[in-house]
């Protein structure tokens, strides 16, 4: 195996590339502010964009209609060879189409044209063809030519679709900025992920509930204790005083901790062995908020209180992996 020579024609298709790419970004002017605009009045009149390509150009059209649609601009693939087959029902008065093809002459893609053209669209084209059939029929064109495929034959698109790729990301990341797009935005089509479960999961998502707590009174003795943390399965037991305010704390920790020096730490009434002012959090602030305290204090329990800073909940560090916060 000639390990150096595979490397470096690796990072030959990166130089490739990335030049290629560099050219296209340099080549940018004022059509692409153009179809950003045009982009965003669309989505804002709660119209579409409609990308339609054929073979790798197909490839990359479906990449950027799904970070259009993820990033707050709906976006559908139309399929070239089924459109006069009915697939032009999802195409409405007032949608962009986003057309791609490298020479600007695929048959399939031409061949579509017309029909489009009978609704009140517009077409942006992202073509490498700057005088192609497919130029001369589009309200915008930006030029994604290339001068040199990576591939050694300078045959399969390599270059050429990365190019078109680039540019797709880019009208999809300026769109976002200009639209105001939030990372909370974001995270609602993204409630899956790690970035939505950040920022939709709150305190009162995560928590043990009332029903779920070791909710104590301060002069109950420890032995009694003990056995309500276990029968709630609790590393730790919540102490409210007789209006259900906030009485201190009593976790297993506590427990150890006091063993060796107090023989009869059992009969004893809890309230002497009470944390009095434990760390707290709110049970509207957001999730991961918990996760930054428990980190920060180095504790395994956190009570949560609700805006009377009455006792709402307990968060069990063990808990935050079923919700994947750690």
């Amino acid at each position: 195996m000639n390990t150096s020579a595979h490397l470096a024609k690796a990072r030959r298709v990166f130089e490739i590339e990335l030049a290629e790419a560099q050219r296209v970004a340099a080549r940018l002017d004022e059509t692409f502010v153009h179809a950003v605009e045009t982009i965003r009045a669309c989505v804002e009149a709660r119209g579409k964009v409609i990308v339609v390509g054929v073979g790798k150009s197909g490839h990359i059209g479906e990449k950027i209609a799904a970070t259009l649609t993820s990033t707050g601009s709906p976006a559908m693939v139309l399929n070239s060879l089924n459109a006069l087959h009915g697939d032009l029902g999802m195409v409405s008065d007032g949608d962009v189409i986003l057309a791609l093809s490298a020479s600007g002459e695929t048959e399939e893609l031409l061949n579509v044209l017309p029909a489009l053209r009978r609704f009140d669209v517009k077409i942006v084209a992202l073509t490498g063809g700057k005088n192609s059939n497919l130029a001369k029929h589009s309200d915008l064109v930006i030029d994604v030519s290339v001068e040199q495929e990576a591939c050694p034959l300078n045959l399969a698109p390599t270059s050429s679709t990365t190019a078109m790729l680039v540019l797709g990301d880019a009208l999809a990341m300026v769109l976002l900025e200009a639209r105001g797009f939030t990372k909370e935005d974001f995270a609602r089509f993204h409630p899956g992920g790690n970035l939505g479960r950040a920022l939709l999961l709150k305190v009162s998502d995560v928590m043990r509930g009332p029903a779920e707590m070791a909710l104590i009174q301060p002069d109950q003795p420890v032995r009694e204790v003990l056995a309500i943390m276990h029968r709630c399965r609790a590393g730790a037991a919540v102490a409210v005083d007789g209006s259900g305010r906030l009485a201190g704390i009593f976790t297993h920790g506590d427990f150890a901790r006091h063993f060796q020096t107090t023989p009869d730490l059992g009969g004893r009434p809890v309230q002497h062995f009470l944390t009095r002012n434990p760390i707290t959090v709110r049970d509207d602030k957001l999730a991961v908020e918990v996760l930054r305290i428990l980190q920060s204090h180095r504790i395994d329990d956190l009570v949560v209180v609700d805006g009377d800073g009455r006792p709402a909940g307990v968060v069990d560090s063990q808990d935050l992996a079923r919700f994947r916060l750690v």
